[in-house]
């Protein structure tokens, strides 16, 4: 994702003060790129996720619980896509096992067959 905003568009895209920017990346909130004079730069990415600090913060939590729900979401997600690519990992395996067997299985002719009664021994 391209980073195009200068801090004070990025402020204002936001809803925040310039120096709320500079805080949320010295706690660890955020990291903006940076050009190389060493100016920061946001991007689209990065202004959505300061809206959500900002949710978070209006919902009554400091910035160490921001920075621990933000954690965890991520986490959240990471084992969420996991969880995706090992259950269309095992899909395909299932799968394969059925293509598999379908060209093992011979088909099976079935005929009538007759008994009679009169050979059968008693004791």
């Amino acid at each position: 994702m391209k980073a195009v905003y200068v801090i004070s568009v990025a402020a204002e895209l936001a809803g925040v003060h310039p120096q709320t920017l500079r805080i949320y990346e010295r706690k660890g909130l955020l990291e903006p790129s940076r050009t190389g004079g060493g100016s920061r730069r946001y991007s689209d990415e990065d202004i959505e996720r300061l809206r959500h600090i900002q949710e978070l913060t209006c919902a009554g939590l400091n910035l160490e619980g921001v920075r621990k729900v933000i954690e965890l979401e991520e986490k959240v997600k990471s084992l969420t896509d996991e969880l995706e690519r090992s259950k269309a990992e095992a899909y395909m395996k299932v799968e394969e096992v059925r293509r598999r067997y379908r060209r093992e299985l011979v088909p099976l002719r079935q005929e009538a067959v007759l008994w009679k009664g009169g050979n059968r021994r008693s004791s």
